[in-house]
């Protein structure tokens, strides 16, 4: 077992709880449609937010769950600080905890 699978999952939550805090998570899932876009971050049909909360912590969730290879590199906190430019201060706990999570998987 990789040893950051434990701060990983740690972080996982952190995001949920962030997301949850701003406000952004979502009880209701997007269409199929919009969830399979080929698009980076499926910046064509989701917010940033629902990026995280249904495609990237899904991932990460069933990677860790699994014990499989994690991805060698993230930068999904440079993407965030792209998306929030101008409007930083409400997401700064956000973004330190994507920051951590990129520490992390970086950390190998």
């Amino acid at each position: 077992m990789d040893g950051r699978l434990p701060a990983l999952a740690d972080q996982l939550l952190r995001i949920e709880r962030e997301l949850r805090l701003l406000g952004w998570w979502s009880a209701q899932a997007p269409s199929t449609e919009a969830l399979a876009s080929q698009e980076p971050f499926c910046v064509d049909t989701l917010s940033f937010a629902q990026w995280l909360q249904w495609i990237f912590l899904p991932r990460m969730k069933l990677i860790i769950e699994s014990d499989a290879a994690l991805p060698a590199r993230s930068g999904i906190r440079p993407m965030a600080e792209v998306v929030y430019q101008g409007n930083l201060d409400p997401v700064l706990p956000l973004l330190a905890t994507l920051a951590e999570f990129d520490r992390i998987i970086e950390s190998a």
